[in-house]
């Protein structure tokens, strides 16, 4: 038997490397930034132009830098070895983090960096690196790139080239460019929300996109007083501790709809529901039930933190661009019992919204009376909404159906589902948007007859279901330029 070396063809596994995780942009940048926490900065700037639709990148940070000896290595595909034990701050894994979040996004890839006034540079690029050619600088060729790096301070500069997959191989409009530009913002801005507020004893760090600061994204909305976090828990996992800190979010009626809308993010409450995996501060995975429940309406106000060590990357499975992980086994039945009960107290949030009909000053839909020691809901006549209705109603079809459906209330099946598991009844809407659409329909209705918008106002705001989320309603009538004050 004889040994022989086999190195892969450098073209083909560089190329390769570009499949390397499921990199979008915001994410590709992520694992750029993930290396400046890793230099101890505390300022990092991202230039991203559209330059004529050849886009370019940069990203300055203000960390300790590197020697030349300390940039070739970090060049090199695969640089660290995963299984190696690494700081506690350390953000990277398998040493492919930049090269692979920058070639997913460009053929060209610059890294220029100062230590101890020293200045170093090196380029790889995809057309030109048959037999692992690398590009290394002089000092004096390093100086002529730099871009945003000051001349004096130690920091590192990349810059990306050739981005033909971040410009869709020159397809993409300058309309379209800005908008990935405003969502990379966003997802930075949640991805790194702990660094940018300082929060949990994560190192502050400020970040600007294209000159303009990110802010802090909170998906707990933590500074709400609406907001309600309960116990922490740390789980012990292989000789590790795993905090586990639940939130129930505001009910949308004590939210402006801009803040609502945040919080939702694209997708929605339904869908940022669920469990938010940081690793050292970072967010990895968010979002996910891991499949110990199910999303659904009444629980999409749960979000629960999970912050792991990196020494459990391998335990979680930690994916190349840090986009997934994996729960644990040893971690499901515990998680499980925490969900369950999340769920029933997030269910208790919509039903406070919806279970008094005797509050003082408000008229409401319905009414209960006593009599003769008997318990009586009906349909309340003097609501205005129903007793303009009625008024307009000439063949008493109206007065029939509100009767009919008093007859008909499912008393027996309600008082049966009650007694089982009251949390699983829901009847008061989940989508501030549905309310508010209702709310312009009344508001209309309301002000023809009162002729007034401040009186309108004043009648809706003792009117349920508006009454209780009255602040909601306000805002929304108040962008629309409405004098309801």
């Amino acid at each position: 038997m004889r040994f022989k070396e086999n190195p892969p063809d450098a073209a083909a596994l560089m190329t390769s490397a570009r499949s390397f995780g499921n990199y979008d942009l915001p994410g590709a940048i992520a694992d750029l930034i993930d290396n400046s926490i890793k230099a101890k900065a505390n300022q990092v700037s991202i230039s991203c132009l559209f330059n004529a639709g050849n886009p370019t990148l940069s990203v300055v940070d203000n960390g300790h830098g590197m020697l030349a000896e300390e940039l070739e290595a970090a060049m090199r595909p695969a640089s660290t070895n995963p299984a190696t034990e690494r700081s506690v701050d350390d953000l990277g894994r398998f040493g492919w983090g930049m090269k692979s979040a920058s070639f997913s996004q460009c053929r060209r890839l610059t890294v220029i960096s100062r230590q101890r006034g020293m200045l170093s540079a090196a380029t790889w690029d995809l057309d030109d690196i048959d037999g692992w050619r690398m590009a290394v600088y002089e000092e004096e060729e390093a100086s002529a790139l730099v871009r945003g790096l000051p001349s004096i301070a130690d920091g590192t500069e990349i810059h990306w080239e050739k981005c033909d997959r971040l410009s869709e191989n020159g397809t993409l409009g300058e309309d379209t460019f800005n908008d990935l530009v405003s969502y990379t913002r966003a997802r930075l801005e949640l991805i790194f929300h702990k660094f940018l507020a300082g929060l949990d004893g994560a190192p502050k760090l400020a970040i600007r996109v294209n000159g303009l600061p990110l802010e802090a994204y909170d998906p707990f909305y933590r500074s709400h007083p609406a907001t309600q976090p309960l116990e922490k828990e740390d789980l012990p996992l292989s000789g590790a501790l795993i905090r586990i800190s639940p939130f129930v979010l505001p009910h949308y009626s004590k939210l402006k709809l801009s803040e609502h809308d945040r919080l939702g993010g694209e997708d929605g409450f339904l869908r940022n529901q669920g469990f938010y995996v940081y690793r050292n501060h970072r967010l990895i995975i968010h979002g996910t039930w891991f499949r110990l429940a199910k999303y659904g309406e009444l629980s999409q106000l749960v979000r629960i933190s999970v912050d792991i060590p990196n020494s459990l990357d391998d335990v979680w499975k930690i994916t190349v661009d840090k986009s997934d992980a994996q729960l644990p086994a040893a971690l499901r039945k515990r998680l499980s019992q925490i969900v369950e009960k999340l769920r029933g107290q997030a269910s208790r949030v919509y039903q406070a919204k919806g279970a008094k009909i005797d509050k003082p000053g408000v008229t409401h839909v319905w009414s209960r009376t006593i009599r003769q020691n008997e318990i009586r809901y009906s349909v309340n006549r003097d609501h205005s909404l129903i007793a303009a209705v009625l008024e307009a109603d000439e063949t008493g079809r109206v007065s029939a159906l509100l009767k009919l459906v008093e007859q008909a209330f499912p008393v027996g099946s309600f008082a049966q589902d009650a007694s089982i598991n009251i949390s699983r009844i829901h009847q008061t809407e989940a989508d501030p948007r549905r309310l508010i659409e209702l709310a312009e329909t009344v508001a209309v209705a309301t002000l023809a007859e009162v002729g007034d918008m401040k009186e309108m106002a004043r009648v809706m705001k003792q009117q349920e279901p508006f009454a209780s989320s009255w602040a909601l309603i306000e805002d929304h009538f108040k962008s629309k330029g409405w004098k309801v004050a």
